[in-house]
Parts: structure tokens; sequence; C-alpha cells
């Protein structure tokens, strides 16, 4: 089993900034970012192995980086430029099993995940 624990979400303005943070309790070397906006589908955000393979989804690109420190088992999502549209739960997600990069933004490639984290952005 692993448990994940997010902290970081807050309510910003457009154009503002937050830093995600999810702790895990042990090594997984599979690790990523999901977000949930109300009445939307759970979608992929980033993710990142412990060998340093990212995915960043199109719609954060530039914008959003993804990082890890392994020694820590912490994950982390560094967001800037931040709009409207990135409001949403915030969820960390992990799996053991070994994934095909193609697969690394889907849900169903992950077993388990954090409570999540509110993000809130106003124009």
């Amino acid at each position: 089993q692993v448990q994940l624990v997010e902290s970081g979400g807050d309510s910003v303005q457009a154009g503002g900034s937050l830093r995600l943070s999810c702790a895990a309790s042990v090594y997984t070397r599979y690790m990523a970012w999901f977000r949930q906006a109300p009445g939307k589908e759970r979608e992929g955000v980033a993710s990142s192995d412990s060998h340093g393979s990212i995915s960043i989804a199109d719609s954060v690109k530039g914008r959003f980086t993804i990082s890890r420190d392994n020694a820590k088992n912490t994950l982390y999502l560094q967001m800037d430029t931040l709009k409207p549209d990135d409001t949403a739960m915030y969820y960390c997600a992990a799996s053991k099993v070994a994934m095909p990069i193609m697969n690394r933004l889907r849900k169903s490639a992950y077993d388990f995940w954090g409570q999540g984290t509110q993000v809130t952005v106003s124009s």
C-alpha cells in the first residue's frame, strides 16, 4: 500500500503561481498529478518516474513543471501563469507497476490516489 498526502492548494488570482506537494509513504517509481473540475472527467496533468522521465499535458505545457525528490518520496507541481481554467481538485497518483510512457497520463494506470488539494483561480 502507498499513502499519498497532497498539500499546497489555495485560491489565487489569474497569473499567479502555486506549488503543490505530494508526500508518499514509500518509494514508488511512477507518480503523477491529475485534476478534476466540477462536472468534468479526471485528467492527467503531469507525470514523472524516478529516473526523470516526464510527461506533461499540452494544456499546461510551458506553465507547469513537475519534479520529485526521491530521497523524500515527494512529488511537486510548480504551477505558473495560472488561469481560471486551471481551477480543479488536484490529485496525486502513484503506481509500482511498469507502464509505457504513453500511459502515464491515464488515470487507469495508477493504483494509489491521494485525497486531493483544491486549486481555485479567479479572474
